[in-house]
């Protein structure tokens, strides 16, 4: 015969404890971490964690709204053989002008015209014509003369290298 327990009967203390469920538990330790998940993305969101925290989050809205006027200034006329065929020499004139951040920096950057000059047409006597082919060529000149020209005027920043004539022939 199968002995039932005795309702009534007192617990024994060498018994162990009956196993309480394990969802409760999970329960009970995820629904907090969760709220404080959700409460924090909401105040981040909302503008008031970052503003806390002293990350100024409205003062990026202001500086990226003000528009800033470009700065043009002109390089002169660059003719460079290009480094290829012996036999047939190939040329290229460049036409450019240079785009700066501040309105301040043009005088700096006209001093450095003559490093500027021979760091661009040192450059150019190394490329061959078939580097400069299609736009992805044009592309990365750009880029290369970008680099060069904010090495040649530091502290002043060079934004873009326009190219107002570009001709190989």
């Amino acid at each position: 015969m199968s002995a039932k327990p005795d309702p009534k009967a007192k617990p024994n203390p060498d018994d162990p404890p009956p196993a309480k469920s394990g969802k409760r538990k999970l329960i009970l330790i995820a629904a907090p971490v969760v709220l404080l998940l959700f409460g924090g993305a909401g105040l981040w969101f909302s503008g008031l964690l970052p503003e806390w925290l002293g990350m100024k989050h409205g003062e990026h809205h202001e500086e990226a709204a003000k528009p800033a006027v470009p700065v043009f200034v002109d390089m002169p006329d660059i003719v460079a053989n290009l480094n290829g065929d012996p036999r047939r020499p190939t040329y290229l004139k460049l036409q450019s002008r240079l785009e700066i951040t501040k309105a301040e920096d043009a005088e700096k950057v006209k001093l450095a015209m003559p490093r500027l000059l021979d760091l661009f047409q040192t450059y150019l006597r190394e490329m061959r014509p078939d580097e400069l082919r299609g736009s992805a060529g044009i592309y990365r000149l750009r880029e290369e003369l970008i680099a060069r020209a904010n090495v040649a005027v530091q502290p002043a920043k060079v934004v873009d290298v326009l190219f107002t004539q570009l001709l190989i022939q």
